[in-house]
């Protein structure tokens, strides 16, 4: 492994130790409250620990899960000590998470299907920092040695295209753009047609972040993938979803299919729990997650990674 390899790695990591640090302070000083004045795992240890990981955004379903594992494991072992508990804690997320299939995604990558570029839609509700990603993932792609291209197809606010165009412009790659008000499903097959005929190797195209009801949302999000499929037959090949909160994946699932996540904002709260609920209840692969405002700060989800961080090595 090279030298910038080596720095690269380390900087990774103490980007996302230092992006779940609220999360870890938080979960961690709730834990010990959870515990005071107790020396084995009773009843009001598990009642307090529930209470934990629902205000860490983990969600109602799957702590009762983690509960239940808990509980069993308490049951076969007679007595435990609570000073375990965080062992025990860590072991049962991460084998949830691996149960889920959540990521793991770092041999991922995005490659041409049939000799046409990876499409990419990206969904996700105004505010959660679905452009800030675009142009993360955008820059990521083009250090990857990637052909970028990006379409901006949220054309209802002439804020999203501008901001993603200063994105587009930081990373280096190229944006496809119409005035704002234009029929966003034109934009992606202008995006889509010179993306092909300049050999581009990843699309990814913006889309609206809030439409007046469901219906609307995904009567729109329809037409842009009809009109992507006249271009790229099978395009798009992933749509992903950019959330900060858990009930943002409610929204979307129920409005298109959704095949990846990103989860954003990771630093700026102490509910990095978020990720695992998210991962539990939707079964769908948690791509990335955004640690910082640096362009950089845009990482790989990986489970194991994302643990080690949260609870220590």
């Amino acid at each position: 492994m090279g030298l910038f390899n080596i720095f690269s790695k380390k900087e990774h990591k103490e980007d996302l130790d230092k992006g779940l640090e609220k999360t870890k302070e938080g979960v961690f000083s709730k834990l010990a409250r959870a515990v005071a004045g107790k020396s084995k795992v009773d009843e009001e240890v598990l009642d307090n620990l529930e209470e934990v990981l629902i205000t860490s955004d983990v969600g109602v379903d799957t702590t009762v899960r983690i509960i239940e594992r808990i509980e069993k494991r308490v049951a076969e072992d007679k007595y435990m000590n609570t000073a375990e508990l965080n062992r025990i804690l860590r072991t049962e997320i991460t084998a949830l998470l691996e149960e889920n299939k959540s990521a793991g995604e770092e041999n991922f990558s995005y490659e041409k299907r049939n000799g046409m570029p990876y499409v990419v839609m990206v969904v996700g509700v105004n505010g959660a920092g679905k452009t800030t990603t675009i142009g993360k993932l955008a820059s990521k792609l083009k250090n990857d040695g990637k052909k970028v291209y990006i379409g901006a197809a949220d054309t209802f606010r002439a804020a999203a295209i501008d901001q993603l165009a200063v994105w587009a412009e930081r990373a280096g790659v190229t944006m496809i753009r119409q005035d704002m008000g234009s029929d966003p499903a034109s934009v992606a097959f202008d995006t889509l047609r010179s993306a092909v005929a300049n050999d581009a190797d990843v699309v990814l195209i913006d889309t609206a972040g809030r439409l007046h009801n469901k219906i609307g949302l995904m009567n729109e999000l329809t037409k842009i993938r009809n009109v992507m499929a006249k271009v790229i037959p099978d395009a798009p090949h992933e749509v992903m979803l950019v959330l900060d909160a858990f009930e943002q994946a409610k929204q979307f699932t129920q409005a298109t299919r959704v095949t990846a996540l990103a989860i954003t904002k990771l630093d700026g709260t102490a509910k990095g729990g978020v990720v695992i609920g998210i991962s539990d209840q939707f079964k769908i692969p948690v791509r990335y997650i955004g640690v910082g405002e640096g362009i950089d700060q845009l990482q790989v989800f990986d489970r194991r990674e994302f643990v080690d961080s949260l609870f220590g090595e």
